[in-house]
């Protein structure tokens, strides 16, 4: 069989490693283009932290009459690409306020973890040494929502592999119920009915507690399903004290260990904003979070070395080349490093000052429905920037307002129109599907087909299959799943 040979010309398009570094720290939030720049840092010895030199450059000295071409690279090294302007370091943006006026108030959170917290406890109890480290163990397993979803025969066969432990199912079992004593109630459960079941045991004895003990054994399907009738029938108890046992287990935690580690007031603690947008009498001013971005410039002693290398070209040995060749090197990656994290500076700058723009109303209020339908195509043509770039920008970052913290995210939605073709935001429909469910009848919530009716009363067309899904995204159950006795 004869082969054919063809010939294909293609154009493609590459990205540089400029590029790609640019890219990537785009993508970084705060805290993570802080780590960033310290290991760079570290890395890199042509890199510093620090102000800009005095003038200390010889005013004869002409960087672009001192370049030489490198004979086995064919790449020029002009000592100006790396001391420009005196090395100030330029990717530090202009802000609308000081620095010093910053507010100062969300910090990352260095509180003790709930790991730590377990241990302290646990070692205050009469074990031997061994179950004292198998204890550990078992607190190691426990997530953040305070539950052991590993099942206790794979943590024996770990103990078992990593020290050689012999350890039975009951003895780990035993351990487990020591820990599930600790502080706070319902911690180490192995599902959300044993985590109820945990803090209704630890509160005093009184008559609903034990029922409700006795419901969540015995019909926790039922009840999470709330056919409250089929157990007040098999139970022989009245609506009344049907009442008290759902108040007594919906006042119950069912992630124990969210308290402690994930509660709202933490996670927001947690969160370090990219941007702080503050509003007084009308007027929005917006801050760049860069306060962990320290100040970089080119290393004096590597621009010197090199400058020394264009100055005595003639008598270099081959040691001398290599040195030179590394010293560029490094220079190259520092003031590319410079270059994007500016570029990136200035990028989230851009953007959130459009975002700004675009949901002007929201920021002057704080009111979900004053906003406007916006989706990445609208940022990313008053930017001038494409479309991933406005994905990257939005992506795991946070803004501060006088309003509370909101990730980037949450200013995007989509459009849709009202009877008369009046565009508005989807965050509208949902604002109105969260007040109608809010002020339901908890005997007989609305349901789907309602809401659909009540919207289309309100003038917006819109399909019940839609409402399901706004109402889905909201994390709000179906009708029944809300009734309530």
């Amino acid at each position: 069989m004869a082969l054919k040979q063809q010939q294909q010309l293609k154009q493609q398009q590459r990205l540089s490693p400029q590029q790609i570094q640019t890219i990537r720290m785009l993508e970084l939030p705060a805290l993570e283009i802080e780590e960033r720049i310290k290991n760079e840092l570290d890395e890199n010895p042509a890199l510093e932290e620090g102000k800009d030199y005095p003038d200390e450059q010889d005013p004869d000295y002409n960087a672009e009459e001192n370049q030489t071409e490198n004979q086995d690279t064919n790449e020029d090294l002009s000592l100006g690409d790396y001391m420009s302007e005196d090395d100030i370091p330029d990717y530090k943006l202009a802000e609308m306020s000081n620095k010093e006026e910053r507010k100062e108030s969300v910090l990352f959170n260095n509180e003790q973890s709930l790991s730590d917290y377990l241990l302290q406890q646990l070692l205050l109890n009469e074990l031997s040494e061994r179950d004292k480290k198998i204890g550990e163990y078992i607190i190691g397993n426990i997530d953040n929502d305070g539950y052991l979803r590993r099942d206790i025969h794979a943590i024996a066969d770990d103990i078992a592999f990593q020290s050689g432990e012999d350890i039975s199912e009951e003895e780990l079992t035993d351990l487990l119920k020591i820990i599930q004593e600790l502080d706070p109630p319902g911690i180490g459960a192995r599902n959300l009915q044993e985590c109820l079941i945990l803090q209704l045991k630890k509160r005093k004895e009184t008559k609903e507690a034990d029922l409700a003990i006795d419901i969540l054994t015995n019909y926790f399907e039922e009840f999470t399903r709330k056919h409250y009738d089929r157990i007040q029938k098999s139970l022989d108890i009245d609506e009344e004290q049907m009442k008290a046992v759902i108040h007594e287990i919906t006042s119950l935690n069912p992630k124990p260990g969210g308290n402690w580690d994930d509660s709202m007031i933490t996670i927001m603690n947690r969160i370090t904003p990219d941007f702080i947008v503050e509003t007084n009498n009308g007027e929005i001013t917006l801050i760049l979070n860069d306060r962990g971005i320290p100040d970089l410039r080119i290393n004096r002693e590597y621009s010197d070395m090199l400058k020394d290398y264009m100055g005595n070209k003639a008598n270099q040995t081959s040691e001398m080349r290599e040195a030179v060749l590394f010293v560029k090197q490094k220079l190259d990656a520092a003031q590319g490093f410079i270059n994007a994290v500016r570029q990136r500076q200035e990028t989230l700058q851009r953007t959130m000052e459009t975002i700004i723009l675009l949901q002007e109303d929201f920021f002057l209020t704080g009111d979900e429905s004053r906003l406007k339908p916006m989706i990445l195509k609208d940022v990313a043509e008053r930017t001038e920037y494409d479309i991933s770039t406005i994905s990257r920008v939005s992506n795991s970052k946070y803004v501060q307002t006088n309003f509370g913290i909101y990730p980037l995210k949450f200013f995007f939605s989509e459009s849709t129109q009202t009877e008369s073709g009046e565009t508005i935001s989807t965050r509208k429909i949902k604002q109105i599907i969260k007040e109608e469910i809010h002020k339901e009848n908890k005997k007989k919530p609305v349901t789907d087909e309602e809401l659909t009716v009540i919207l289309n009363n309100k003038g917006y067309l819109i399909a019940r299959r839609t409402v399901a899904k706004y109402r889905e995204q909201l994390g709000i159950s179906i009708a029944r799943m809300r009734k309530e006795v």
